[in-house]
């Protein structure tokens, strides 16, 4: 099947074609026909498998053709994503599929300076793409009214499960009115979001498309096996190879992505990080600079990763293996797009191995390990936890302990003994004669005594003047004056 099989108006089928599109995914061969019909759809699909082309266009076709009847811009259709680099990918697929069409879109989300977002609100738009967090301060603000919308669209709802963000879309669509055509995408679909759609939408069409572990089997995915200290070494000798042009990192802090970033700056490789300290015009400006090669390595935490669409990504590199397996299989996703080949990279240290079988369970599938000169597995075993070995010398102190104790308790005779010995208050047989000598004189020693600089035959009065002077010694060094009339002028 191809696009033009499909009900799909020729300026969006231009636009379409020069995207270089010309066979649409599964996603998008099953959602297009039922939304084209107007039905709500709850579909489960990875990122990557082309469902915003599947929501995007029949939403465009939709308020192109009520625009030629009432050319009136109102605010028609909302898109909520969970992250901004994800809302501002919808946001140009919207832009790219509606050429010359006269439909504008615009998008909102934190992190960055309001007052463009209002003037862009003023200026009125037919698409609104948002973060849930951005979009209700502008509610609450009287900015956005949310009266018109006929068509919105839930993409990613369990990474808005995951990012605690679902209270903030309930709110939202409370105040969208009904009916109204929803879309709910979703990689997976637990109880929490079925929930939710049940609440959302009205007699909704299931689609699943295809799993993810079929998926991920057009990607060539690899293991190492290296201990901590050595991998950033392996990845830097990895770079070595220009097959890997561009690639995406993952670490699981931002600490790490930033101590990743210096240490490959330090080697001469192009990179930059990408995380949620970093404000949204140097992500976005990181993310441009990759797709267009300027930059070799991107350095991303998971959720700042989310929504980074890289149709040409050669590798994935998993620095740090996620510890949710299904992260996993959305991590590697980043690679293999649009019909291009794409490599997945794990590094796996002793400390993680208990993840990695978690992935291999959730995945179905062993991954291939590949063993490095340098960074093998037996340099893995030595960095972690050693075994308890019953025969360790620690263990084997401890034997011999307990069988001289049985020796000792043979014989009253030695009993006695050793209590004798023991009473002296040492081994006459472990510590010399000299030694011991040594240490009664050193406790024998007495302090040098005080030897006053005055005489030692003194009045009361004398005593009485020491207490008067705070307890301070006096000196009468150099002075013939005696201590008495010392006092007596004190004194008058």
């Amino acid at each position: 099947m191809n696009f033009t099989d499909l009900k799909i108006i020729p300026p969006i089928l231009k636009a379409i074609q020069s995207e270089g599109y010309v066979t649409p995914t599964p996603i998008q061969e099953k959602a297009l026909p039922v939304l084209f019909e107007g039905h709500d759809i709850l579909a489960s699909a990875q990122t990557g498998t082309g469902k915003t082309l599947a929501f995007a266009v029949p939403i465009i076709q939709a308020i192109y053709l009520s625009k030629i009847q009432n050319p009136v811009r109102k605010l028609h259709a909302l898109v909520l994503a969970p992250t901004r680099e994800l809302a501002e990918q919808i946001k140009d697929s919207f832009r790219n599929y509606s050429k010359d069409l006269g439909i504008r879109t615009e998008v909102i989300y934190g992190g960055v300076s309001q007052k463009p977002q209002e003037a862009a609100i003023y200026r009125g738009m037919d698409v609104m793409v948002a973060t849930p967090g951005r979009l209700l301060d502008l509610m609450q603000q009287g900015f956005i009214k949310l009266f018109d919308i006929k068509y919105f669209v839930l993409d990613e709802a369990d990474r808005m499960l995951d990012m605690g963000f679902i209270n903030d879309v309930k709110k939202i669509v409370s105040f969208i009115p009904t009916p109204r055509q929803t879309m709910l995408f979703s990689a997976t679909i637990p109880n929490e979001i079925m929930s939710l759609a049940n609440s959302m939408l009205h007699n909704p069409v299931r689609i699943e498309v295809t799993p993810p572990e079929t998926m991920i089997e057009k990607i060539e995915q690899s293991l190492y096996h290296v201990a901590k200290k050595d991998k950033t070494n392996l990845l830097i000798d990895l770079l070595v190879n220009p097959k890997m042009s561009s690639v995406l990192v993952f670490t699981r802090t931002k600490h790490g992505a930033n101590k990743l970033v210096k240490e490959l700056l330090s080697y001469g490789v192009k990179a930059d990080a990408i995380h949620g300290n970093k404000s949204q015009n140097n992500r976005m400006r990181a993310l441009a600079d990759l797709k267009s090669r300027k930059l070799r390595v991107l350095v991303a935490t998971d959720i700042a990763a989310r929504g980074i669409d890289v149709d040409e990504l050669s590798h994935v590199v998993n620095y740090e293996l996620p510890e949710v397996p299904e992260t996993y299989v959305h991590r590697i996703g980043r690679t293999g797009r649009a019909g291009f080949s794409g490599e997945a990279i794990s590094f796996c240290m002793n400390e993680e191995m208990h993840l990695l079988k978690q992935i291999e369970k959730s995945i179905q599938t062993t991954i291939p390990k590949i063993k490095h000169p340098l960074y093998g597995i037996r340099d893995i075993m030595e960095v972690g936890p050693k075994k308890k070995n019953p025969q360790t010398p620690k263990n084997q102190k401890k034997e011999s302990v307990k069988t001289n104790v049985v020796k000792e308790k043979k014989s009253y005779k030695e009993l006695k003994e050793e209590k004798e010995s023991l009473g002296s208050g040492f081994k006459r047989s472990e510590l010399p004669k000299k030694k011991t000598e040594v240490i009664v004189e050193k406790q024998e020693d007495p302090k040098p005594a005080f030897k006053p600089s005055y005489p030692q035959s003194k009045s009361p009065f004398q005593n009485k003047f020491n207490k008067n002077d705070g307890g301070k010694k006096p000196s009468y060094q150099g002075s013939n004056k005696p201590a008495q009339s010392t006092y007596r002028q004190k004194k008058v």
